[in-house]
């Protein structure tokens, strides 16, 4: 008797539970339709005409005021910094080759006014023959510095003439000393600045010509100078070239314009030493492909035509 008043009782128990669940489950139904039915109640195309309406004006206000917003965040910032002008240098064009003459003069400026403060790590001497100089005149030029060579037989390390494979040298001997001379400002290395910089040399052109006195309100703390093309328009490095800094060899009037023209010329070729060959391996391959094209659409139009236009037709047999 207590074995059959036990199995009753869970028999009860599993009917209760089977009815919890369904109607757990017809409730869920009930609010799964509940929703579906407010969402399809809040549709676009079931809004009354006022409602879509102001609906349609608050998004279009909205974009506008974002657009508006963005336009005047760039009017702003255009305003606080300036950005280079696009000048008509005589490399730009496809096939134009670098003024190797300019680059000569290039290397002067860099040599007695840049490599005071900057480097170039990755420019050889050698580099310099047959792009700007003869090979006796780069010579001449790496034997008037000083490299720190050895150890020698006697382990230890003396000062040479330059070579041919010897490197430009640093104005500094670390980091360190290049920051603790320019008042904490590191001189970057400018290699390959033309190409390391947003605009190229069209930006260190008007870098080196855009000293200006700072406009009213802005006060500049000691050892920085106002440009307005220098990202935060205050520069650590002063005015570098004016009229006359230098006195080129080939008699070329040196105007501070003139001056910035070369210097960046020469910061182009050793950005790019191949600049030359490869505008000239282009005009080849251009020349190359008007004999090719020809016997290309000769191929097109007579030889694969006919396999391109065949019908393969499957004829089972009988």
């Amino acid at each position: 008797a207590a074995v059959l008043a036990g199995s009753e009782g869970g028999l009860w128990k599993m009917a209760a539970l089977r009815a919890a669940a369904g109607s757990g489950r017809g409730l869920l139904q009930t609010r799964q339709k509940t929703f579906q039915l407010c969402k399809a109640k809040m549709s676009f195309a079931n809004l009354s005409r006022g409602k879509k309406v102001a609906l349609s004006t608050l998004g279009v206000l909205a974009a506008g005021g974002s657009a508006l917003a963005l336009t005047l965040h760039h009017s702003v910032y255009a305003e606080l910094e300036l950005h280079a002008p696009s000048y008509p240098w005589n490399h730009s064009g496809f096939l134009s080759a670098l003024d190797h003459a300019s680059v000569r003069r290039g290397y002067q400026v860099y040599k007695q006014v840049c490599a005071a403060c900057h480097s170039m790590e990755y420019v050889a001497f050698r580099n310099l023959v047959g792009a700007t100089h003869t090979e006796e005149e780069a010579k001449a030029l790496a034997e008037e510095v000083e490299v720190l060579d050895g150890p020698d037989e006697n382990g230890e390390m003396f000062t040479r003439p330059g070579k041919l494979s010897d490197y430009f040298p640093h104005p500094y001997p670390n980091s360190e000393a290049a920051r603790a001379a320019n008042n904490g400002s590191l001189p970057p290395d400018l290699t390959y600045i033309a190409n390391a910089r947003h605009g190229g040399e069209d930006y260190i052109f008007t870098l080196l010509t855009g000293y200006c006195d700072p406009p009213a309100g802005i006060n500049l703390r000691e050892g920085l100078y106002y440009n307005p093309y220098f990202p935060g328009q205050a520069i650590g490095m002063a005015p570098p070239i004016y009229d006359e800094a230098v006195e080129y060899e080939d008699g070329t009037p040196a105007s501070m314009s003139q001056i910035a023209k070369d210097v960046c010329t020469f910061l182009r070729w050793t950005a790019e030493p191949e600049h030359d060959q490869r505008k000239r391996m282009g005009l080849k391959m251009l020349m190359f492909s008007a004999l090719f094209w020809p016997l290309l659409y000769y191929l097109k139009r007579h030889r694969w035509s006919v396999l391109k236009s065949r019908k393969i037709a499957y004829k089972p047999p009988k």
